[in-house]
């Protein structure tokens, strides 16, 4: 019997099989956005966990959400605030227990308490922003962008040099702001309006539509304008000191994205731990330095903003305060689906 239970010990050591009573230590399933995390971070997580990490990527909040239908089965996901709060609505997410964070004393006061999660019970933030306008100021006037924010798209001295992005909720939350609306709202006229705002630029302005196409577009010099978050512009803006960013005082999308564990996950104490990783002062500064979006971390967002930071001067990096104005997606089924069916129409003008 001693030697049986050896034999099975050395086996277990050796492919890490221990178990932790919520599935096996060496395992870790994150599913995330494309792009958004550093293979650093991962490197260093596995080593000091001894645990083997698997990204699985999504093109949209949309995506996930269908392949979650299916039957997918992973650790953590990284979706967006208004998809945050659809898995908690129809419990596809595992309420948080707060004894196993160390982490949300480190977060900064400006992404906690979100309306889709007022006490970050089911959810941790990640990264967090605002979007804007990307542009070239030898090209574009940098005194129409700001005097005409959004509408700065229908201006036809710039037809042929514009990106818009291929994102539903993102198009016509400029055309609401612009027009004075809430970019949640369903009221069948504002719609309306939304919708000959943007088929205008279709007509006559000749975009291109395209979704990360647009950072080594913008960056590279292929447009001279387009919408953009504000941590890929950040990207940009630090690849090219000649490009410059502005956020419209009409008004944008405040988001935040953050982790979620899956119910049902195979490895919750792994996902725990990673979630206490990637926000803590080193985990949170590798990914934002190489990602480009906002720190969660009060701290490291301190130090990258300070005048010998990472992004001192790059106005895309730190997003304003929340204005008014300024709003954050709602889960709204009914307007999604208004909006996607008109969307298509758009871009076939």
């Amino acid at each position: 019997m001693k030697k049986l239970f050896s034999f099975v010990l050395i086996v277990l050591l050796l492919t890490g099989c221990t178990q932790t009573g919520n599935g096996e230590k060496g395992e870790l399933n994150i599913f995330l956005p494309g792009e958004y995390i550093s293979d650093q971070v991962i490197k260093d997580f596995e080593k000091e966990y001894n645990v083997k990490v698997k990204l699985t990527l999504f093109d949209s909040n949309e995506a996930m959400y269908t392949k979650l239908l299916t039957g997918a089965s992973y650790d953590i996901i990284i979706p967006s605030d208004y998809m945050i709060e659809r898995l908690i609505d129809e419990e596809l997410i595992d309420k948080l227990d707060k004894s196993k964070l160390t982490c949300l004393d480190n977060l900064y006061d400006g992404v906690k308490n979100m309306p889709y999660d007022p006490n970050n019970d089911y959810s941790v933030p990640y990264f967090w922003g605002n979007a804007g306008i990307v542009y070239d100021p030898s090209i574009i006037d940098g005194k129409d962008v700001e005097s005409q924010g959004w509408a700065v798209f229908q201006n036809t001295k710039y037809k042929g040099q514009i990106y818009m992005y291929d994102s539903i909720r993102d198009m016509f939350m400029i055309a609401a702001k612009n027009l004075g609306y809430s970019m949640n709202s369903n009221d069948e006229k504002e719609i309306e309006a939304e919708y000959e705002w943007l088929c205008q630029i279709a007509t006559t302005m000749e975009p291109a539509y395209a979704t990360d196409e647009c950072i080594d577009g913008l960056a590279n010099g292929e447009k001279a304008m387009g919408f953009m978050y504000s941590g890929d512009a950040a990207y940009i803006l630090s690849e090219n000191e000649d490009m410059a960013f502005f956020v419209p005082n009409e008004g944008t999308n405040y988001f935040v994205d953050a982790m979620v564990i899956q119910k049902g996950a195979k490895n919750v104490d792994n996902a725990y731990d990673f979630i206490n990783y990637i926000t803590d002062y080193d985990g949170q500064y590798e990914n934002s330095t190489f990602v480009g979006y906002c720190s969660v971390n009060g701290e490291v967002l301190a130090d990258l903003t300070a005048p010998d930071g990472e992004f001192y001067g790059n106005d895309a990096y730190l997003p304003r305060e929340m204005t008014s104005k300024d709003e954050s997606f709602n889960n709204n089924t009914k307007l999604l689906k208004t909006i996607s069916e008109l969307w298509d129409k758009v871009k076939i003008q």
